[in-house]
Order: structure tokens, then C-alpha cells, then sequence
């Protein structure tokens, strides 16, 4: 089989496994098989989980049953390591869907859920930096141990994300199913009772003070301008999530954090909301992390489609869901195939799709078609 290293590929190789962990890597002629090894992929933020809990507005789904549903869907998708992201907002109502309530509900239930899965699933808290009343929620998580990586974000109409207020009312329109008139007018709404700047400083602050203090790792999210972007390197960001502009991108490389954008922007070579495309990210280089974002399938064909623009070929575009990701993460014992690593593994066969995949040495996924293969590779070994 080839052999994606951290490094370089290995156009015939072999793998022995022990306890779980990587404990040889062989170079052997005859030991093609059409199959591509890569490391298991590290997606740190995933939003599916969301919608698996409710696939339609009001239509709520038992925890066991969303978990298990998007389990299978990362497994398939080549992904190992899995950060599901779960949402605080102030414009949230009590008991919808990313309020106070509901979302510490949902983290409380994943946490013992996601105990018997088959991928090694982690919680990511997306905290809207303006809801300063779940700043007490956030802080009992972190101190239970709930929470394994936060982003602070602010969805406020005419900045971040909805820099562009048009575009953000013809997308309410769309996703809320309104007239323009009352997306303009709620829109209108957010702006109005937006949360001061001398109180968002002070959440960021806070947000920061507790992340620093229990060793978990800080992103910014949707950065659009440099002053923004030195604001969150300044209070501790080590990641920047889906910047918005070139700008913000580049200040944020510049103060040493790593970039983080979305596999289906890099897939289809656009970001749907009109904003950065990933591509252009990675030609500049300033793109370090590929995630998920909303549709886990997308990071494979994503790595394929910058393997073709990326300095280090297919090795480099690889790095971007393995390697990176584990070290912005402080996953010391996976993110690349290595003797001594974690045996996190996904086959990819010749038609580009993942036939198998292992979570330390144990199929997790299997399309059935990589049974011969094995034994022949086993023999070669």
C-alpha cells in the first residue's frame, strides 16, 4: 500500500501494529495494492452534531441517536479524532437550540455518550462572546472537565462573519423562511441591542482567564480585520477559525497563530457565505488546519484538491487534517503515521474513498473491500 507519512510518501509499504500503536513501517516492492494510507483525520471543529439532535426546527432527536447517526458519518469520512461544536448564543430563547440551557444540556449528555463510540470524540464549545450571562455555564464545564477546546465568536450584523448585512439578510431569508421585510427588521433588531464594546472586552477577557488557567486551547472565530486579529493574539488565541478577509488572515499568521478553514470551502474552492476562499488562503500560505465544518465527507476530497497546489504535494495538503491540527491541539500521540504513534488509519482505495479506517490498530469502518488487501500486505510483511 502507499504510505502518506508526515513527511514523504512511501509508494510501497507496510505497517505492523501493536497494542494499538504504530511499532514498524516497512518498504517493500510488491506491497502495491492501489490503496493509499493516510493518518486518521483530526477534524477540531465539526457543527453537524446540531443538526443531528434537530434535523428540523422543533424536531428533536434522542442524544443516543444523534450521536450514534454522525459517529458512523465521521468514522466513514476518515475522521479519528472529532471536536463536536455546540454552540452558547445570547439571541437564542430558553430551551432553543444554542441557549443556556439547551447547550450545556447537550454537553453534559455528549460527555457520557460519546464514551462508547468507535471515534475518539472531544467537545468544542463555540461561546458568543456577547452572552456574558453563560460566561458561569462555560466555567462549571471547564471545571468538570466537559470541555476540550473553546472558540469565541460575535454573529452581530455588519461585522465578523455577517460583515455584509445584505447578504446576511437574504441569508435569513432563506434559512428562516421570511419575507425581506421581517429579515430586514430582525436584523435591524441585533444591531440595535448589540452588546458594548467595553463589555465585550471584558468577556473576551474573562472567556481567556479561563481557558488559560485549565490548559485549554482558545480560537477566535470569523477575524475580518487586523484589529480584531491582534486583539484575540493579545488575549490568547492560538487558533484562528475561518478568518474572513486575506488581512485578517495574514495578521493572524503573523502572530503566530494557525489558520483553520473549512473543508467544503476548500472542496468547492469558494466559501458559501462569500467570504475567504480557502483556496486562496493555502495558495498565499495562510492556511495550516482543513475542518469539517458542516459536512465531514468533505476533507478528503478537500486534501486532494490542494495536494495539487500545496509545496509538499499530497504529504503537505495531508498535514492539514493530521498533523497541524494535533499540534494545535496538544495531541502528542497521533496526527501522523510514525513508529510510536497512535494507529489512527484511514485506507483510501483507488476510486478515492475511504474503504477502512482504524482508531488505535481496531476497524471502526470497513466498506468491505480491503479484506484481500490485508492478507496480502500481511503476507508481503
Amino acid at each position: 500500500m502507499r504510505l502518506v507519512l508526515a513527511d514523504r510518501v512511501v509508494e510501497n509499504g507496510c505497517l505492523r501494529i501493536e497494542g494499538g500503536m504504530i511499532a514498524e513501517i516497512v518498504e517493500q516492492p510488491g506491497a502495491g495494492s492501489g490503496h493509499t494510507i493516510y493518518p486518521g483525520f483530526i477534524d477540531m471543529h465539526g457543527d453537524m452534531i446540531e443538526h443531528e439532535l434537530e434535523p428540523r426546527p422543533g424536531v428533536d432527536f434522542p442524544m443516543g441517536v444523534a450521536v450514534a447517526h454522525l459517529d458512523a458519518r465521521l468514522a466513514a469520512s476518515g475522521v479519528t479524532t472529532a471536536y463536536a461544536g455546540v454552540s452558547f448564543s445570547r439571541t437564542a430563547n430558553k430551551g432553543e437550540r444554542r441557549s443556556f440551557e439547551h447547550t450545556t444540556g447537550i454537553i453534559q449528555a455528549l460527555k457520557t455518550t460519546i464514551q462508547d463510540t468507535r471515534v475518539d470524540h472531544r467537545i468544542h464549545a463555540r461561546f458568543d462572546v456577547t452572552y456574558t450571562d453563560a460566561i458561569a455555564a462555560l466555567e462549571g464545564l471547564l471545571d468538570a472537565g466537559a470541555v476540550d477546546l473553546v472558540s469565541v465568536m460575535d454573529h452581530t450584523p455588519g461585522q465578523g462573519q455577517y460583515r455584509n448585512v445584505e447578504k446576511f439578510i437574504a441569508y435569513r431569508m432563506r434559512t428562516g423562511s421570511m419575507s425581506e421585510e421581517q429579515a430586514r427588521a430582525q436584523v435591524q433588531v441585533r444591531i440595535d441591542t448589540a452588546v458594548p464594546a467595553e463589555q465585550l472586552l471584558r468577556n473576551l477577557q474573562e472567556v481567556s482567564r479561563l481557558c488559560g488557567s485549565r490548559a485549554v486551547a482558545m480560537a477566535s472565530h470569523d477575524d475580518d480585520t487586523v484589529e480584531k486579529t491582534n486583539l484575540m493574539a493579545d488575549i490568547g488565541a492560538v487558533i484562528s477559525e475561518f478568518p474572513v478577509t486575506m488581512e485578517a488572515a495574514k495578521t493572524a499568521v503573523d502572530r503566530g497563530l494557525m489558520i483553520a478553514m473549512g473543508a467544503p470551502n476548500a472542496m468547492r474552492g469558494q466559501s458559501y457565505s462569500g467570504n475567504l476562499s480557502a483556496r486562496e488562503a493555502h495558495a498565499a500560505g495562510l492556511l495550516h488546519i482543513l475542518a469539517a465544518d458542516y459536512h465531514p465527507a468533505a476533507i478528503l476530497p478537500a486534501i486532494h484538491a490542494l495536494a495539487a497546489q500545496d509545496p509538499d504535494g499530497l504529504v503537505g495538503a495531508t498535514r492539514l487534517a493530521s498533523a497541524n491540527p494535533a499540534k494545535a491541539l496538544g495531541l502528542t500521540d497521533r496526527g501522523e503515521i510514525a513508529i510510536g504513534k497512535r494507529a489512527d488509519l484511514a485506507i483510501v482505495d483507488a476510486e478515492n474513498r475511504v474503504a477502512k479506517v482504524l482508531l488505535r490498530g481496531e476497524v471502526i469502518h470497513s466498506n468491505g473491500t480491503v479484506r484481500h488487501v490485508t492478507a496480502a500486505a500481511e503476507k508481503a510483511a
